[in-house]
C-alpha cells in the first residue's frame, strides 16, 4: 500500500484567492495584500496560532516573487544553515533575492537573531518569520524593529467548514470513492478544530483511512467524526500566550459580571485539565473585583478553591463553576486595588517618612514616653471606640487612600464613620 500525503498537504492553497479566512489581511484592498501584489517583499513577521496559514501564506509569497526560498526552523536550524543562505545571496542562486522563510523564530535566541540584522537591514535577504507566541516578547529588539508584524487569527468554524468540504471533494476525486460524510458531521469537525484547518483535515484524513467503503461509498457519521476529535475543543497551551489570554479573559469576565463567559472560559481551563489556573483567578477576583463589596466573597471562594483540589477532576468543575457564577454576579468594587495602588505609589516615590511620635512602640522608650512626646491615645478609651489623632507620617497627614465604593456594604460603613467623625 503505497504512503499517500497529508490531505493537509494536498489541499495548500496556491493562492492568496485560495486561503481560507485571514481577510483582514488577504482581502482585496487591504494594505497587506496590495504590499505583497506590489513585486517588492517586505521583511515581515506572522503572528498567530497554528494552523491558520502563516506557512501557507509564506509559500506562496515566494512562490510569487521567484526568490530562492530557504524554509528554516527555529526549532532545528543553526546560524551555519543562515550563512548558507547569506552566501547564496551573493550568487547567481539569489540573482531575484533570496528569501528566508524562517518557521517558529522564538526557539531562535538572542546571538541567532542578531546573525539576520546586517543582511536583513542592507536587503541582501529578505525574511519572512513566524511564531505562535507573542513577537514583541520573544523577537529581539534590533529585528523586531527592521520588521513589520502581522496577526494571522484563529479561523471562524465555518472557514473551517470550507476547507473540510473542499477536502470532502479532493478525497473523493483523489481515491475514486464516493465520500459521504453527514453535516452535522462536517460541522462538529470544524467546530471542534478550535480555528486550526490542519487540525480538522487531519482528524478528516484519520476517518478517511478507518472507514471501509460499501457499494463504492465511504460514509461518515457524526458518532465517527466525535470518537477521533473527543480532545479536540479549544486551543490551550500552559505556557504560550492562549495560557494568559484565557486567564485575562476569565478575569475580565467575572470583573465585567458576565456569569455565561465566565463559565465558558473556566470549562475551557478544567477541559485542559488546568485546576490551578482558574482558581487562582477565581480567589484574585475575589479580592480584587468584588473586594469589600462583599468581603465574605473571599471565603466562599476559597472554600470552593479547596472542595475542588479534594473533588480532582472531573467533579471540580461543581464548586469552581458555584464560584465563577457567584463572583460574576456579586456587586463590585475595586477600592481595594485602588487604596493600595495609591499608597504603594507614594511608598516607591519615598514618601513616608518615618512615624508620627504617637505611633512608635512604646515598648522601645518605656518610661521617657511623656518627655519624648509620645502621646498616644488609646481609641478604646473613648467613645465610639474612635478619637482623632494622625496615624500618617507627617509628609502625608492629610493623603486619602481608601475612597469607599458605591455599593451597599461600603457605603453603610462610610455612614457609619461619617456619623460618629462628624464628618456628614
Amino acid at each position: 500500500m503505497m504512503n499517500k500525503s497529508p490531505l493537509a498537504s494536498l489541499l495548500r492553497p496556491e493562492s492568496l484567492d485560495d486561503v481560507f479566512g485571514q481577510q483582514q489581511l488577504l482581502a482585496r484592498g487591504q494594505i497587506f495584500r496590495e504590499a505583497i501584489e506590489s513585486g517588492k517583499v517586505p521583511n515581515m513577521i506572522f503572528y498567530g496560532p497554528s494552523g491558520v496559514g502563516k506557512t501557507t501564506v509564506a509559500n506562496i509569497i515566494a512562490k510569487n516573487s521567484n526568490m530562492q526560498l530557504y524554509r528554516l526552523n527555529g526549532t532545528s536550524s543553526s546560524i551555519a544553515d543562515i550563512k548558507s543562505a547569506i552566501e547564496d545571496s551573493k550568487t547567481l542562486l539569489g540573482i531575484n533575492g533570496v528569501l528566508i522563510y524562517l518557521d517558529e523564530i522564538q526557539y531562535f535566541n538572542k546571538k541567532q537573531q542578531q546573525s539576520l540584522l546586517e543582511v536583513v537591514e542592507n536587503g541582501d535577504v529578505t525574511l519572512i518569520a513566524s511564531t505562535t507566541e507573542n513577537p514583541y516578547f520573544y523577537v529581539y529588539n534590533a529585528l523586531l524593529s527592521r520588521c513589520t508584524v502581522f496577526e494571522f487569527k484563529a479561523l471562524d468554524w465555518e472557514d473551517v467548514l470550507s476547507a473540510v468540504q473542499r477536502a470532502i471533494e479532493k478525497l473523493s476525486e483523489s481515491e475514486g470513492v464516493q465520500y459521504s460524510v453527514d453535516a452535522d458531521a462536517q460541522e462538529h469537525l470544524a467546530r471542534s478544530a478550535g480555528g486550526d484547518v490542519r487540525r480538522a483535515l487531519n482528524a478528516l484524513d484519520f476517518l478517511s483511512v478507518a472507514v471501509t467503503p460499501v457499494d463504492n461509498v465511504k460514509h461518515i457519521s457524526l458518532d465517527q467524526v466525535k470518537q477521533v476529535t473527543s480532545m479536540a475543543y479549544g486551543r490551550y497551551d500552559k505556557e504560550g500566550d492562549e495560557h494568559f489570554d484565557l486567564a485575562s479573559a476569565l478575569m475580565k469576565s467575572l470583573r465585567g459580571s458576565d456569569p455565561d463567559a465566565a463559565v465558558h472560559y473556566l470549562a475551557r481551563f478544567l477541559e485542559a485539565g488546568d485546576i490551578i489556573t482558574p482558581s487562582r483567578r477565581l480567589l484574585c477576583s475575589a479580592c480584587e473585583d468584588i473586594g469589600l463589596a462583599h468581603p465574605q466573597a473571599i471565603a466562599v471562594v476559597n472554600a470552593c478553591v479547596q472542595a475542588a483540589e479534594h473533588l480532582g477532576l472531573p467533579e471540580a468543575y461543581l464548586p469552581l463553576t458555584e464560584a465563577a457564577i457567584y463572583l460574576a454576579t456579586l456587586p463590585k468594587s475595586n477600592s481595594v486595588v485602588a487604596a493600595y495602588s495609591d499608597a504603594s505609589s507614594d511608598v516607591k516615590a519615598g514618601k513616608g517618612k518615618g512615624f508620627p511620635r504617637s505611633m512608635q512602640n512604646v515598648h522601645y522608650d518605656s518610661a521617657e514616653v511623656k518627655d519624648k512626646g509620645q502621646h498616644y491615645l488609646y481609641p478604646h478609651a473613648f467613645e465610639n471606640h474612635w478619637v482623632k489623632q494622625q496615624y500618617l507620617p507627617n509628609d502625608l497627614a492629610d493623603r486619602q487612600y481608601y475612597i469607599p465604593g458605591d455599593n451597599r456594604t461600603e457605603q453603610a460603613a462610610k455612614a457609619y464613620w461619617d456619623k460618629i467623625k462628624n464628618n456628614k
